[in-house]
């Protein structure tokens, strides 16, 4: 036996495949972090011992950069939340939500738009742009934007996350080709795709590592995953920065509050008024929970 460290770049059904410097070792995790509830996820650095067949167990969780629940994934640069211009309707609350979720965990956020070929997607572009949020156009059926794309994931280490369907893998598929990643269209009954991706698995891009995740179909209110405090929301919104502390009473939540700056910029046009109902919807979300509440 002898040890070896590097990152964690899959996890499934409780094997590790371990990227080092001389290859890739599918490890198991030692008992002693079950018993403290602690479990390994891609993107893990590790330290594992392991034999002469690439066959080990990981004895040491290095400490996290930052993390996520959802998917779950550690030491990432950034979230790239892939929604479809249509087909299905992009859902603003799932991509905002998720966007305030990056910049809460230290990750930044960028949105790609898929399918641009089948509709004008300059208003969602204008949108987060002015939210400030880096925010990119792609279709793998006539390329557009797919270099574009590729510059971004080629550099550092991203997560790609987003609803089933958005084409996730079709667009990794168009980015590196050799991976013929399973694609399913989109079922026309229910408006959503079907889960490809089953398991979060990383790739290389360039220079860069990308962590494919599997799609979800909702994000229902009562999950508590990736807790964002009430007092901590306003800080995840980027566009809100310039006004805070503006506000005519201290703790003010930015709902209905007399004097508020934010509502002004909203009013103003200067905060798109779908970012602020976001916003709303998850302070309401949170606002009588207890920090007891999110164990």
């Amino acid at each position: 036996m002898r040890v070896i460290e590097g990152r964690i770049i899959r996890s499934l059904s409780g094997f590790y495949d371990v990227e080092a410097a001389d290859g890739v070792y599918t490890c198991k995790c030692k008992g002693s972090f079950r018993k403290r509830s602690l479990s390994p996820v891609v993107g893990d650095m590790v330290e594992a011992s392991v034999d002469g067949e690439n066959v080990g167990a990981i004895s040491k969780i290095y400490e996290r950069r930052n993390e996520l629940t959802r998917p779950p994934v550690a030491n990432a640069d950034r979230l790239v939340i892939v929604a479809a211009a249509a087909e299905p309707k992009p859902n603003l609350f799932v991509i905002d939500k998720m966007s305030a979720i990056a910049v809460h965990r230290k990750l930044e956020p960028v949105i790609v738009f898929t399918k641009s070929d089948l509709c004008d997607c300059s208003d969602l572009v204008s949108l987060y742009s002015k939210a400030g949020i880096r925010t990119f156009l792609c279709s793998v059926v006539n390329g557009e934007g797919v270099e574009q794309v590729r510059g971004l994931l080629s550099d550092g280490f991203s997560v790609l996350t987003g609803n089933s369907g958005v084409g996730k893998s079709s667009l990794i598929n168009a980015l590196c080709p050799d991976l013929c990643l399973e694609t399913n269209e989109i079922s026309k009954k229910l408006g959503r795709g079907r889960h490809t991706t089953r398991c979060v698995t990383v790739y290389r891009i360039g220079n860069g590592m990308v962590a494919d995740t599997p799609g979800f179909s909702s994000m229902e209110k009562d999950e508590r995953y990736d807790f964002i405090r009430k007092e901590e929301l306003e800080d995840c919104f980027p566009e809100f920065s310039q006004y805070l502390g503006n506000c005519r009473f201290t703790g003010c939540a930015h709902l209905k509050d007399k004097g508020c700056a934010v509502l002004s910029a909203v009013a103003n046009g200067e905060i798109a008024s779908s970012r602020h109902e976001s916003y709303s919807a998850m302070y309401m979300e949170v606002k009588d929970f207890k920090e007891w509440d999110k164990k």
